[in-house]
């Protein structure tokens, strides 16, 4: 099968190989994939970034989530036959769905939505999953809660708004002048042109923030979220808490508690909590994800779909942080 994979952390280019297509075990299923997205999340574990959590052999097929149609199922698999239309996560250890085919655990999956195309239904798992653990499970949100969203035109940004006025809660967003009609049309009450005002100078008494944007701005989040309130980051830097339950040895729990120091020591001051979310495979969720879906109450929003020849392309583009939504990678016709 063709597949796009490092053979280095820090490797400046996607290889596409032949490689040998995988067998799968008694509770997987064989999918030939037909499209994939793009998640920052590749990018980071292809400079390397992610190698305190994540160990990877080398050569490594990059990719986080998928949507095809399986072709092969294993002998304990209950849930999924061949033909069936499916989407999913893949758990951190199996990923590789930048590939012509994928072995997956039949629990990390479900069944693509009846109303989009596999473009559209890869352009969920990661993003969506991530966004209502962030938002129903962390945040527990309820219609009298205000919540911030960072970067509300981004993949995640796109789902999250739309996950969170599901709850009736006040949403605000930041984004730049070009994407205000985009995330207000997704339900944002408040959108903050970044370009023209600082989101902790105008807003405050916000019970949550969700913040894909780490650094500088990630510290200002605590300036505007009441006592009491949570601050769930994607890209800050992970606390101890997270550290222990992720079960992470000793020296890397204490590690990480030297690294957020200064985050603990904000949320303290704030009388916060601070929250790394590393979000999990989940084929019940997806579920629920899939309902929502087709009673039409959220939608993928795509930017662009390339093929997988121009995968680099893809990269490079969704390292610029221009995409609105999704960035797509269209495999086979299926």
């Amino acid at each position: 099968m063709k597949a796009a994979l490092i053979r280095e952390y820090g490797q400046k280019k996607l290889e596409l190989a032949e490689i040998a297509a995988p067998s799968i075990q008694k509770n997987d299923v064989l999918v030939k994939v037909a499209a994939a997205s793009i998640n920052p999340i590749d990018s980071k574990i292809k400079s390397g970034k992610m190698k305190l959590l994540l160990k990877y052999q080398m050569p490594l097929i990059l990719g986080n989530d998928f949507s095809g149609t399986v072709v092969e199922v294993g002998a304990q698999v209950t849930d999924y036959k061949i033909g069936d239309k499916v989407y999913g996560r893949v758990q951190k250890e199996r990923i590789g769905t930048f590939a012509e085919y994928l072995a997956v655990a039949q629990e990390d999956i479900a069944l693509m939505p009846q109303n989009l195309n596999f473009e559209e239904a890869a352009a969920i798992p990661l993003v969506g999953l991530t966004s209502y653990q962030a938002l129903y499970e962390i945040m527990e949100l309820t219609a009298k809660d205000k919540v911030l969203i960072q970067a509300g035109s981004g993949g995640i940004g796109t789902i999250a708004i739309q996950l969170a006025k599901l709850t009736g809660a006040y949403v605000a967003t930041t984004t730049s002048q070009k994407n205000t009609a985009l995330v207000k049309g997704l339900g944002a009450d408040r959108v903050i042109d970044y370009h023209k005002e600082n989101f902790d100078e105008v807003l405050s008494d916000y019970d949550y923030v969700f913040d894909t944007m780490g650094g500088d701005i990630l510290e200002k989040a605590f300036k505007i979220v009441k006592p009491n309130g949570k601050v769930v980051t994607l890209s800050g830097i992970p606390n101890k808490q997270f550290a222990e339950a992720y079960g992470l040895s000793y020296w890397k729990q204490q590690l990480l508690a030297l690294a957020s120091h200064k985050l603990s020591k904000l949320a303290k001051k704030a009388q916060v909590s601070y929250h790394f979310l590393f979000m999990r495979p989940d084929g019940k969720q997806l579920a629920k994800l899939t309902d929502l879906i087709e009673a039409g109450k959220i939608h993928p929003i795509i930017d662009r779909v390339l093929p997988l020849e121009a995968i680099q392309e893809a990269f490079d583009y969704s390292d610029s942080g221009r995409a609105r939504g999704k960035i797509i990678i269209k495999i086979s016709d299926e």
